[in-house]
């Protein structure tokens, strides 16, 4: 695996020949890559991403280079994949879960955007994956059964405030709520502000599901009454579920409960 800079790439011979797919690996779990995925991948002369998304992926073909970066390198990673799918390559650059949701697929159309003229020229497509929130939903039933949100805790790109007024929107508004990046040592405290909150629209016994690492070695779900939820059941690796206030949580002797949110809600008909 290697480190590759903006001055390695022959800027001279650009031209819009190459291709760039930008590819969800799913959760984890080699099984929850798709086909559409696998196939792009094995495409690839270059394969771009966080080194631990590329870790996962079993060996390419003969010749394939792999081009790791740290993860808050989005949008320089984006630039590199971009010239080198200009130079005439046909790159995979690589997100967990599904690369449009918090991750590479929105920074490759800002690089677009604000870049040279022959990355619009570009042969580029966006492939789908498996996004955390429904890896987690799935392994506890079906919260997202009903209408729901996704947000991001990180406020490298948003702030605070921000986020706080979404989350009370949301829960005000009766979404099931998925949240992203809940937590980090640089910010350790954002997940219980959250819950603080959403304590403040939700009754206390709504599920919050705390799905760590799910689809990988270790992973694992812990379910949890919001007034009793403890941030420190999470970490960058975990997504949280909090339920709305329809959500239910059905117990089974001997299983784990099943989370859900009923498909209809106060109100319905007519």
């Amino acid at each position: 695996m290697s480190e590759i800079s903006m001055s390695e790439i022959p800027i001279t011979e650009v031209q819009a020949s190459g291709k760039l797919h930008v590819i969800g690996i799913g959760p984890g779990h080699p099984d929850q890559i798709t086909p559409e995925a696998r196939a792009a991948l094995a495409a690839a002369t270059d394969l771009i991403g966080y080194g631990p998304y590329l870790d996962r992926l079993p060996p390419g073909p003969a010749g394939q280079r792999r081009h790791a970066s740290d993860n808050r390198e989005e949008l320089a990673r984006a630039r590199t994949a971009l010239d080198l799918a200009a130079s005439g390559r046909h790159v995979a650059i690589v997100s967990g879960g599904d690369a449009g949701v918090f991750a590479m697929a929105a920074a490759v159309c800002e690089a677009v955007e604000h870049g040279p003229e022959v990355w619009r020229a570009l042969d580029l497509a966006v492939i789908p994956g498996i996004t955390a929130m429904l890896a987690v939903a799935a392994r506890a039933g079906a919260p997202l059964g009903h209408d729901f949100c996704a947000l991001s805790l990180s406020d490298n790109l948003k702030p605070w405030p921000t986020i706080a007024q979404r989350l009370r929107a949301a829960a005000s508004a009766g979404f099931v709520i998925a949240l992203y990046n809940p937590i980090s040592r640089a910010r350790p405290w954002q997940l219980g502000e959250a819950f603080a909150i959403l304590r403040g629209h939700l009754p206390a016994a709504t599920p919050v599901i705390f799905g760590r690492a799910v689809g990988r070695a270790g992973g694992r779900i812990a379910i949890a009454r919001l007034d009793e939820a403890d941030p420190g059941l999470a970490d960058m690796a975990t997504c949280v579920i909090i339920g709305s206030p329809e959500t239910r949580l059905v117990e089974r002797p001997g299983l784990p409960p099943l989370v859900y949110s009923p498909r209809s809600t106060g109100g319905a008909g007519g």
